[in-house]
């Protein structure tokens, strides 16, 4: 038998019905490690629920101590059943000594939580944001490949095409994601409030 109930999914995930949960942790001076070692155990125990998707990490920057975890599942009902388990309830209560601030989190679906400006409960038209997501990737997707090209000289196994392209994306997604968006969003959200 499976041993996720993602195995036994036979078509790919609906995006529009991705849900993300965006967790805040702020963690008391050097913890760190624990705060890792939690971390890596809970992500497994969220993977064994129905309908998760992936997990990705923010780490702090240096002098902070937030970090920030990114939770997808196939639909909010997966999601809920996630969020509301004894399960995560348990880890919650295991690693709240060390937390400076309660657990918090938004939940939003799809990507379009990358269009929200801030304060705003209604999100911007499709075309906005298109024009906004081309001009945000196109720099990076003719920059991005141009810069990484030396390291494939370094680095044999970024030689090869399909690693190329991998990196390559996962680069510009990471860079549009958490350091374009962020001032994009805010220079343009009257723009994207009309």
């Amino acid at each position: 038998m499976p041993d996720s109930a993602n195995e036994l999914r036979h078509s790919p995930p609906d995006i529009n019905a991705i849900v993300t949960a965006i967790i805040a942790h702020r963690i008391r001076p050097s913890t760190e490690a624990q705060y890792d070692a939690w971390l890596n155990d809970i992500r497994e125990a969220s993977r064994r629920f129905p309908g998760y998707l992936s997990t990705d990490v923010v780490r702090p920057i240096p002098g902070l101590r937030q970090y920030t975890v990114i939770l997808r599942f196939e639909n909010f009902k997966a999601l809920s059943d996630w969020m509301e388990s004894d399960v995560r309830d348990s880890f919650l209560k295991r690693i709240e000594p060390i937390l400076e601030d309660a657990d918090r989190y938004e939940i939003r679906n799809g990507i379009d939580f990358l269009f929200d400006p801030p304060g705003r409960t209604r999100r911007p038209v499709r075309w906005k944001q298109f024009l906004i997501s081309f001009f945000a990737i196109v720099p990076f997707a003719v920059l991005v490949p141009w810069l990484l090209q030396p390291l494939s000289d370094i680095v044999p196994v970024l030689a090869s095409p399909l690693v190329n392209r991998v990196v390559v994306a996962g680069v510009c997604v990471f860079l549009m994601v958490y350091v374009l968006m962020p001032p994009f969003k805010r220079a343009l959200s009257k723009w994207l409030s009309h």
